[in-house]
């Protein structure tokens, strides 16, 4: 029997599993019986339904067969479908006050607090999935027949303000806020990468995160990868920016990957330079960039390194500047040639990017504060719905 959202008050009324004299779960004899009815809100409206209750033999413990086959506890006040609905607007709002308002419209009144603990009970079940996923390699049904030419990784890392040990304690002397640094990945199949008139457009992007040490990123990135067939890919591209704990895990999970350094952070890093060789004026440096930016982008990187090479810095900190960007450009020489890179895959880690800015628009409103638990809950949810296990979060 399925627990729709226009169930009846006396849906379970005759049902042969409550009037059993046995317990389902257990099979121990029930010494009590009698009915009670419980109320539950849908989507449609409340609804009451008749149930039977029984009391095990073995330790006194009532239960309600029905609610325990449907994985509902005794004191849920939702069906399981407007569970549903409330954690995948909670997953997806920016606050829990403007999901609770979204939710409101919809006539469902529900508080951002009731939200909150939601989020946490299905958030915390749907980590626990990923704990237990890991330990396993994607099933063959869910890795794509086909084989992609290509499969792109992209990581990348956020600030995120959490609440410090002195938190609540003002005389502690301990700091009351601390920034983490939330670790983040993607992969998608170069074929879900749709460009439009206007723009590009993902159709399957995976997404992970994690706040803790970068080989534990990699790790669920990697099994999403495999997902999406990284055993089966004729190639596989890394992008990134010059972080080098980023290209420290890259070699050491995936060496067989294309390293590219995105070009905008390299075209960053050069207008640095720029500005600190003219003294910060900010026309002369675009000037100056303007052509070897093009120059890089050509693919022309020797040229171009051997021309930065040969520049005096200036003294003082300007010149400390000038040395870090041409030791910078130097050691990703072999990850910039543009031309060549740009026909085979992408040279922009956007994808990264983007979801970098949509964990900082959730993660960064104003008076915002959260702890490692809140976060990863949340976390969880959201790359539950993301990432294709949505489904299975809410079997029982």
């Amino acid at each position: 029997m399925n627990l729709g959202d226009g169930a009846s008050k006396n849906a379970c009324k005759n049902s042969p599993t409550n009037k059993a004299r046995f317990s389902p779960q257990s099979g121990q004899p029930v010494r009590e019986r009698r009915r009670r009815v419980k109320g539950l809100r849908s989507l449609h409206g409340p609804i009451e339904l008749n149930l039977w209750y029984g009391r095990e033999g073995s330790d006194g413990r009532w239960g309600c067969p029905l609610l325990e086959s449907w994985a509902i506890p005794a004191h849920q006040q939702w069906t399981p479908a407007a569970q549903r609905r409330l954690a995948s607007t909670a997953a997806t709002s920016l606050t829990y006050a403007e999901a609770a308002e979204l939710m409101g419209e919809w006539g469902l009144a529900v508080t951002d607090s009731t939200l909150h603990a939601l989020v946490q009970r299905a958030g915390a079940k749907a980590d626990q999935q990923t704990h237990s996923r890991l330990e396993r390699p994607p099933a063959p049904h869910q890795v794509p027949a086909q084989p992609t030419d290509l499969l792109n990784l992209m990581i990348d890392g956020c600030q995120i303000r959490f609440r410090g040990p002195g938190w609540g304690h003002p005389r502690s002397g301990q700091a009351h806020v601390e920034w983490h640094e939330l670790k983040l990945g993607v992969c998608y199949r170069q074929e879900n990468a749709l460009v439009s008139k206007s723009r590009g457009l993902l159709s399957d992007k995976r997404l992970v995160s994690w706040r803790g040490e970068g080989a534990e990123l990699c790790r669920r990135l990697h099994w999403e990868a495999q997902a999406q067939g990284l055993g089966l890919a004729r190639r596989v591209r890394t992008v990134n920016d010059g972080a080098p704990w980023i290209w420290s895990v890259v070699q050491d999970r995936w060496p067989q990957a294309e390293q590219v350094l995105d070009f905008y952070h390299a075209s960053g890093h050069l207008h640095t330079l720029a500005e600190a060789l003219h003294n910060g004026d900010e026309t002369a440096a675009r000037i100056w960039v303007k052509p070897r930016r093009s120059r890089l982008r050509r693919g022309n990187v020797k040229k171009l390194l051997d021309e930065l090479a040969e520049l005096k810095p200036p003294s003082a900190d300007a010149g400390a500047v000038v040395r870090r960007e041409q030791n910078y450009l130097a050691g990703h020489a072999g990850r910039m040639d543009y031309r060549q890179l740009s026909q085979t895959g992408p040279i922009g880690s956007g994808a990264i990017e983007s979801a970098c800015r949509g964990r900082q628009c959730r993660f960064k409103r104003p008076g915002q504060f959260w702890t490692d638990k809140g976060l990863r809950n949340l976390c969880a949810l959201q790359e539950a719905r993301r990432n294709g296990h949505w489904n299975a979060l809410w079997k029982s």
